[in-house]
């Protein structure tokens, strides 16, 4: 495999395997919340880190959604666009390596509490509702002119539908 091949992310995705790693996240982090394990933290960021960077390939979480859950489940199953979600996951890694940095190095243990609890409600509502708040943003921006919409003509033009349905 090479370099390029393993830093792609699959453009598009599949809704499904997407709303079944948020479940993941989702359960991670409230575990981490009520049962006040930091360490879970890492596992976190490094899943969020692994997906901004190659997608599935070298995420865990990800795998068991894509190539093992998903399957199984009743489709038909919705493919989205990749980028939004490559950026969504970004802002996930951004967040869940701060809240690791804060409870860690700064020791700010509520602070990066605050954060795993924003995982927990930002990961429910695109596992349990397909919102996808950082698709959102990357939408607005596409929007504003601050990212170019080449890669996601349903960011652009909002009357585009956001997908086709398909079968896994």
């Amino acid at each position: 495999m090479s370099v390029k091949t393993l830093f792609a992310f699959p453009n598009p995705v599949n809704e499904t395997a997407v709303r079944v790693t948020a479940t993941g996240v989702a359960t991670m982090a409230l575990l981490a919340l009520t049962l006040q394990r930091p360490e879970l933290l890492i596992v976190i960021a490094y899943g969020f880190v692994a997906r901004a960077l190659t997608g599935p390939r070298l995420s865990p979480l990800a795998l068991l959604s894509t190539k093992v859950i998903t399957p199984r489940l009743p489709g038909p199953h919705r493919l989205v666009a990749g980028p939004p979600k490559r950026f969504a996951q970004g802002l996930g890694a951004a967040g869940a390596v701060a809240a690791v940095v804060l409870y860690y190095a700064a020791g700010w243990h509520l602070a990066a509490w605050v954060l795993a609890g924003m995982m927990v409600a930002l990961a429910t509502l695109e596992a349990g509702f397909r919102i996808c708040v950082g698709c959102m943003l990357y939408a607005a921006l596409v929007r504003r002119g601050v990212i170019a919409g080449t890669d996601c003509p349903e960011c652009s033009d909002i009357r585009l539908p956001r997908s086709d349905q398909v079968s896994v």
